[in-house]
């Protein structure tokens, strides 16, 4: 015993002596290269005492990080998450130029922009010789993992509720892993081009993948409002105008996604997916998890019990990480940039303008929410948590504005396969055995927009169908991806859409985009407005819509419209099922859940789909698009271990997927427990935090050093 213990000092401190030699030296050469940078005194000095210089200032600012940056950070909570990530450098600098003026007889002197520089670079290079050397060292790596195994049990025992049956620490986990818009047909290209080997050899062997179906609104809002909730139940599109309190509705807006999600636990009486020991990384919604981080439907809070932009602070909180990030964030954007040119210098088409601030969204989308969900992940897994929901919105991102094939995307599936390597070896060190689910909301259909193929928007068609006036310049729909929210929510920034979310009533429709899918509304008709009352306001209107050639079919009152007069009611047998036959099987199945939906608009607009090229026409302006009926983007992919039981075979709507998942839960671990109802019958938000109970505090890390950004302390929280 005494003997082990020894042994286990003995390597720790040679790590940190190993460690503090190797800062010693990226010192020295620093010094020898930078001119506003030097170690010795204006007499000069020996090359012993320049030594023992360098080692003194590298010693003295290895301590100063372990010490002083979980104050700092604590002290800088309601920064912005990314304005952290910038004062990381800055704070890095500065603590570099303290370590040099305790220094003995002045002999450290740095420029103060050089500073920041030279605390970037060591920074970098004793958390890679910190990893390298805990990675080797299998067995020391392997206590400490167990003793934070230990920590948490002991936290465990002390709150009621978390010592439930089905909690077991033994039992194995499941980690769900979303890829954000990677449809069946994508991911099985790009596992057969060796684009992602680790899916490759996942599906030689210990996994198995299969196809579903999703509902009409093909997109990540109702999807993961499903999956995670079990109901995406009066969700008809990505936006949409509910009469009955003048609001559009936004599933990427924050006060939206609260709803959304609010109105689900109500439906199901149910918390959600995750509700026993579960963790929420980077989604729309929270799916009832206690461990929250990047949540969109919690960042909507104020004041202090938010801890929407927690994730961030548990990952910028490593100076190191903020380095690597950050050159990540530059190379992203640069080489979008580049891609872009290119692509404009080719006349490529189609093309849809990418230039503003699209390339540092992007870069974000890419490199920041991607790390920062990652480390989440992983921090969560060596926490043994029982259940791990997350989502990685790169490719999403990037086939919007890029198409869903080609070198741009092919690159982001590249670094997710890199992404799920590192998963999948962290969870040989989890401290219980972890099995690995992925799956994905939706797929991308391509096809060039409407307004670029047409030269008007749906919103100007919809005009002229009403007689009412048309700019001459057609203006462009924005995109509704989900990247740009996260960005102004991470920037602590409002993403309330102001005059749009509260259109004025009157007899001017509401003319939405969602994808392919376009949605009308009158505001000034209660209700849902029959065919008849529409034909007889504006009798040119659905005849305009139905035979332009950019438009498959409205529906208008429980009747699909198609070209030439076609008409077919859902309510009678087979007859939409043969209108919309090009559409896939299910599409008439899927139209007439969504004719009974609440909140349906008055006219729903589906593009024109050919079937030949799987293209579609977005409404908004996206090369790559989803949201309607019509090629990829309604066939996502579900794979999972073989250790798990086989899904039902043709799986159709993300509330069956919900069900699938939550017998894997079962399988694994034993009973979900729902929340029970309180009197008077409805559900409460099991995200929301007690009157009076603040969220913990952000876990602080200090040092440079770690072999994962998250291994030192369990992943952040928002709430609890």
């Amino acid at each position: 015993m005494r003997r082990g213990r020894w042994r286990t000092t003995g390597s720790a401190l040679v790590r940190v002596i190993l460690v503090w030699a190797v800062s010693t030296l990226t010192m020295l050469v620093l010094a020898g290269i930078l001119p506003d940078f030097r170690l010795q005194s204006g007499d000069g000095d020996s090359i012993t005492e320049i030594g023992l210089t360098a080692a003194w200032g590298a010693g003295a600012f290895g301590l100063l990080s372990a010490l002083v940056w979980p104050v700092l950070v604590r002290a800088l909570l309601l920064v912005p998450a990314l304005v952290l990530g910038v004062l990381v450098f800055f704070l890095n600098g500065s603590l570099l130029l303290l370590a040099l003026s305790l220094i003995p007889s002045g002999r450290g002197e740095v420029a103060p922009e050089t500073a920041v520089v030279v605390a970037a670079v060591m920074s970098a290079v004793a958390s890679a010789t910190s990893t390298a050397l805990a990675v080797r060292d299998d067995e020391a790596y392997r206590r400490r993992l167990y003793r934070l195994a230990d920590r948490r049990r002991r936290r465990l025992r002390g709150r009621p509720g978390k010592g439930a049956p089905g909690a077991g620490e033994s039992a194995p986990g499941l980690v769900f892993l979303q890829l954000d818009g990677v449809g069946y047909e994508a991911l099985h290209r790009a596992a057969g081009n060796a684009l992602m080997p680790t899916v490759a050899g996942w599906l030689d062997g210990s996994h198995r993948m299969a196809s579903w179906r999703t509902d009409w609104s093909s997109q990540t809002g109702a999807s993961q409002l499903g999956i995670l909730h079990g109901s995406n139940f009066d969700v008809p599109a990505f936006r949409w105008y509910e009469k009955d309190t003048g609001e559009v509705m936004v599933c990427n807006r924050p006060t939206s996604a609260a709803e959304l999600q609010r109105r689900a636990i109500a439906r199901t009486n149910d918390g959600g997916l995750l509700t026993l020991d579960g963790a929420s990384r980077g989604n729309l919604f929270s799916g009832g998890a206690d461990q929250l981080a990047l949540v969109l439907s919690v960042s909507a809070r104020r004041g202090r019990a938010n801890r929407s932009r927690a994730g961030y602070f548990a990952y910028f909180c490593d100076p190191a990480n903020a380095v690597r990030t950050a050159l990540s964030f530059t190379a992203e954007a640069v080489r979008e940039i580049g891609q872009s040119l290119r692509a404009r210098m080719r006349g490529e088409r189609p093309r849809v303008a990418r230039g503003g601030l699209y390339p540092l969204i992007r870069a974000f989308a890419t490199v920041v929410e991607r790390d920062v969900v990652v480390a989440a992940v992983i921090g969560d897994m060596l926490a043994g948590r029982a259940a791990i929901y997350a989502d990685l919105v790169a490719y999403d991102e990037v086939a919007h504005h890029s198409g869903p094939q080609g070198r741009d995307t092919d690159r982001v599936l590249a670094r997710l396969d890199r992404s799920l390597a590192l998963i999948a070896r962290v969870a040989e060190h989890a401290p219980r055995t972890y099995r690995i689910v992925l799956l994905s909301d939706h797929g991308q259909s391509p096809g060039e927009t409407f307004l670029g193929r047409y030269g008007l928007t749906l919103k100007d068609l919809v005009r002229a169908g009403c007689g009412l006036p048309v700019s001459r310049r057609a203006g462009r729909t924005r995109s509704g991806a989900e990247a740009r929210t996260a960005v102004l929510a991470a920037l602590h920034r409002p993403v309330e859409e102001g005059a749009e979310a509260h259109p004025e009533r009157g007899p001017d429709p509401v003319v939405l985009a969602s994808g392919n899918l376009g949605l009308i509304s009158f505001p000034d008709v209660p209700g849902r407005a029959s065919r008849e009352h529409i034909d007889r306001a504006h009798p040119a209107l659905l005849a305009t819509l139905a035979n332009h050639p950019g438009i498959g079919f409205l529906l208008v009152d429980g009747q699909v419209l198609g070209p030439g007069g076609a008409i077919a009611r859902l309510d009678e047998p087979g007859a939409a099922e043969g209108l919309l036959a090009r559409f896939g099987p299910g599409a008439a199945q899927a139209v007439r859940r969504t004719d009974g939906f609440p909140h349906v608009a008055d006219v729903m607009v589906n593009s024109a789909y050919d079937p030949r090229t799987g293209s579609v026409h977005a409404f908004e302006e996206q090369v790559g698009s989803h949201g309607g009926l019509g090629g990829e983007q309604g066939h996502p992919f579900l794979m999972w271990p073989t250790e798990l039981s086989e899904p039902e075979p043709d799986l159709v709507g993300a509330e069956a997927v919900h069900e699938v998942l939550r017998r894997w839960l079962r399988e694994a671990d034993g009973p979900q427990v729902p929340v029970a109802p309180p009197v008077g019958g409805s559900v409460a938000d099991p995200t929301a935090v007690p009157a009076g109970q603040l969220a913990e505090e952000p876990p602080l890390r200090g040092g440079n050093g770690g072999s994962f950004p998250s291994t030192e302390v369990p992943a952040q929280d928002e709430n609890r």
